[in-house]
């Protein structure tokens, strides 16, 4: 997987966090950089850990299942991208305006949830991990932080657009896996 595909299939899994940090900035109203800075490391924090556990549980498994690792990772993606897209048309959410410890956390691991299925992928494709996620963080990072100024200044506009962005490039990146699995296209 080439740097640019890795910023894509970053920038696509921060997009729930994306979103979640425009609610968070929505709701606070006036923000402070400490607002960003919490949001961008609770999100980027878990975007990075779940794919390192993903990675890990499916090294334990990518050797038995290497004959059908790509369509695995098709259906990972596209899952996962359905979702978000599904998502993108649901009612809109909107996240209050606490940011302690609890609530945070629980963000952050419903944010992340997708990434652990990457997680996973990455294992089969033998994405270098260290790397992937530690991009994958920054990303989201930076992303979160922007969301949480977004919305203190756009509010909800554009969090059905991000989802259905994000959704989107998950399941591209899945069939351009699949494609290249089943020979189609030159890796």
């Amino acid at each position: 997987m080439g740097l640019l595909e890795l910023f894509i299939l970053a920038v696509g899994l921060s997009m729930d966090a994306f979103a979640v940090s425009v609610c968070k900035g929505l709701s606070l109203g006036k923000i402070k950089g400490k607002h960003m800075c919490a949001a961008g490391v609770w999100f980027g924090g878990f975007q990075a850990l779940m794919p390192l556990i993903g990675y890990f549980a499916g090294k334990f498994f990518a050797d038995m299942i290497t004959e059908y690792d790509h369509w695995i990772a098709f259906i990972l993606l596209v899952f996962i991208g359905g979702s978000m897209v599904k998502e993108s048309f649901g009612d809109e959410e909107c996240a209050d305006s606490s940011m302690d410890v609890k609530t945070m956390f629980m963000l952050a691991v419903a944010t992340s949830i997708d990434a652990l299925a990457v997680g996973v992928t990455f294992a089969f494709l033998k994405v270098a991990i260290v790397p992937a996620v530690s991009f994958i963080g920054i990303v989201t990072f930076a992303c979160s932080a922007a969301g949480v100024k977004i919305g203190s200044i756009f509010g909800m506009k554009y969090k059905s657009k991000a989802e259905l962005c994000g959704g989107l490039i998950l399941i591209l990146i899945g069939l351009k896996i699949l494609l290249e699995g089943v020979g189609i296209l030159g890796v």
